[in-house]
């Protein structure tokens, strides 16, 4: 029965119905006439059951539309029952409208996701994500060329050729960096960083050879170090070389011997003056270069670090105790606070004694000239939760000029300094896998952190 109105086909078939219904009806008030009940009363089930299925034709519809959109198969269309009427018509325009806003939008998204892909495999970057338990869940060619792992499905395949990286990569924790060299042209700093993806925790490592950038820092370290030796070397031995030959034309000129026979030589009293000043002069260059020396040891040959718990509350008291006459006799307000109870590093301490009682030092000479002369050293924490312990004088500061350069070896702002105090101590820092670093504003104050 095919109707151009879906409300016309159901009002036909409920009056249809109803007329079934009334002769039902009047049948059961008659005798006799039970044939003719169980025909109408099947007829009446069957128009009943037609009734049913043709309004469960939007239902049906409605169903598809969801599981179409559930499993995104938006090939389908709606437009077979637009005859029944402006109704369905309207109700399957909607319904294609929004099939075809989600197969755009699955569309925009793919293109996307392979823009995204493509740019990821050729960035010169390596990523890598894996699971808790390994499982790769995004690799890209540079990572594939860093590990040599070019069909990688699990990190746990890196460990028979590296155990020392598969190690690194499962125990690395998010937020932090580390580096490991994996050949002569493969020093790799990696990245770590947590995400959460449809209720699965991954980890995410950005991967970078460093090893050119090293090799350049190298090369510029090497000549830095070169030319602060030649400096040194130079100032010593120029008045050296200068001086020998100096007193060398003494001894041929103002020197006098006897007769071949006679052992005896004469020399007057202004020549023997001129040699004791450069033997004087000789010998005081040659300690300098001496001292100089032993500086470039002392820096070159810095014990491994002996790591133990230390309290940084002791620490500090033993500090004071150090320095407390030492900065009383200079007239200099020194104090110590700790801004965390039971605070605590995991540091070497003879290594960090040693690092505060420079920076004491130093601060010390730098507040030499105020009248009022005031040291702090305070410990606490920072943004991050890591522990940091200060250094602060309120000297004259140091220029933005001087800033950049005070931890290079051998380089000093000090007449009587050696430079290398606070090359030795970034060092010992870095030990710890710390840092060292410094703020100033000149005419107000300097402090210098370490950062655990």
């Amino acid at each position: 029965m095919a109707f151009r109105s879906f409300r016309a086909s159901v009002i036909i078939r409920i009056i249809f119905l109803g007329l079934v219904l009334y002769f039902f009806v009047y049948l059961l008030s008659q005798e006799n006439n039970l044939v003719s009940l169980i025909i109408v009363a099947g007829i009446l089930l069957l128009q009943m059951m037609e009734l049913f299925r043709y309004l469960e034709n939007t239902n049906r519809k409605l169903t598809r539309f969801l599981e179409s959109i559930k499993y995104s198969d938006f090939s389908s269309g709606f437009s077979t029952d637009n005859k029944l009427g402006h109704s369905f018509k309207d109700l399957n325009r909607a319904f294609n409208e929004v099939m075809d806003a989600f197969r755009e939008t699955r569309k925009e998204k793919e293109e996307h996701l392979n823009y995204l892909n493509t740019v990821v495999q050729h960035i010169s970057t390596g990523v890598l994500s894996f699971d808790t338990e390994g499982k790769v869940e995004l690799i890209n060619n540079t990572a594939r060329r860093f590990f040599s792992a070019y069909n990688i499905r699990n990190i746990v395949q890196l460990k028979p050729d590296n155990p020392t990286l598969y190690t690194l990569l499962m125990e690395l924790p998010a937020g932090q960096n580390t580096m490991i060299r994996l050949s002569n042209d493969l020093h790799l700093s990696i990245q770590a960083t947590h995400l959460i993806m449809r209720g699965k925790t991954l980890k995410l490592l950005a991967i970078q050879n460093i090893q050119s950038e090293l090799q350049q820092k190298e090369i510029e370290a090497w000549q830095n170090l070169t030319r602060v030796l030649r400096h040194e070397i130079m100032n010593s031995i120029t008045p050296i070389a200068s001086l020998t030959s100096t007193l060398n034309e003494i001894l041929k000129e103002d020197v006098r011997f006897g007769d071949d026979d006679d052992e005896v030589c004469e020399i007057d009293l202004e020549s023997i003056e001129d040699l004791g000043q450069g033997l004087q002069t000789i010998e005081s260059r040659s300690k300098a270069l001496i001292k100089f020396v032993d500086a470039y040891r002392d820096y070159t040959s810095i014990p491994k670090p002996k790591f133990v718990t230390i309290e940084v509350k002791q620490l500090f008291n033993h500090i004071h105790k150090l320095m407390e006459s030492d900065f009383k006799s200079a007239d200099i307000s020194f104090t110590c606070f700790v801004d965390v109870k039971d605070l605590s590093i995991t540091a070497d301490e003879d290594l960090i004694d040693m690092v505060l009682i420079n920076l004491l030092k130093n601060a010390k000479e730098a507040i030499s000239e105020q009248e009022e002369r005031k040291i702090e050293l305070r410990a606490r924490f920072d943004a991050d939760l890591r522990v940091l312990i200060e250094v602060k004088d309120n000297g004259p500061g140091i220029i933005p000029e001087a800033i950049e350069r005070i931890f290079i070896p051998f380089y000093t702002t000090k007449k009587t300094g050696s430079g290398i105090g606070l090359a030795l101590s970034r060092q010992i820092m870095q030990m710890h896998n710390g840092s060292l670093t410094v703020k100033s504003e000149p005419q107000l104050y300097t402090i210098f952190r370490l950062k655990f």
